[in-house]
C-alpha cells in the first residue's frame, strides 16, 4: 500500500457515499427528507465514487436518471484525473 492516505480517503468516502445512497433510497421510499443530489456528487468528487457506484447497484438507486448519471460519471472522471495528478512520479 504505497499511498495509505489516498487509500484511506477512498475507503472512508466510499463508505460514507454508500451509506448516504442507502439512506436516500429508503427516504425516497418513505417519502421523507432526501439527501440533495449535489451532496451525493460532492461525496463522489471527494473520492467516494467507488462506494457510490456500488450503492447504485445494491440499492438500485439513481441508476436510471440520465442527468444524474452524466454528472456522476463526469465527477468520477474528474476525481480520477485529480488523483493521478496528485500521485508522485517515480524516477
Amino acid at each position: 500500500m504505497p499511498y495509505p492516505n489516498l487509500t484511506t480517503l477512498y475507503l472512508l468516502t466510499s463508505a460514507l457515499a454508500f451509506a448516504a445512497y442507502g439512506i436516500d433510497k429508503f427516504a425516497a421510499i418513505a417519502g421523507a427528507w432526501r439527501i440533495p443530489e449535489a451532496f451525493l456528487h460532492l461525496l463522489g468528487l471527494a473520492g467516494g465514487w467507488p462506494g457510490a457506484l456500488l450503492a447504485q447497484r445494491v440499492f438500485r438507486h439513481k441508476n436510471r436518471k440520465v442527468s444524474f448519471q452524466l454528472t456522476f460519471w463526469l465527477v468520477s472522471i474528474v476525481n480520477c484525473a485529480a488523483a493521478l495528478w496528485l500521485l508522485p512520479v517515480s524516477p
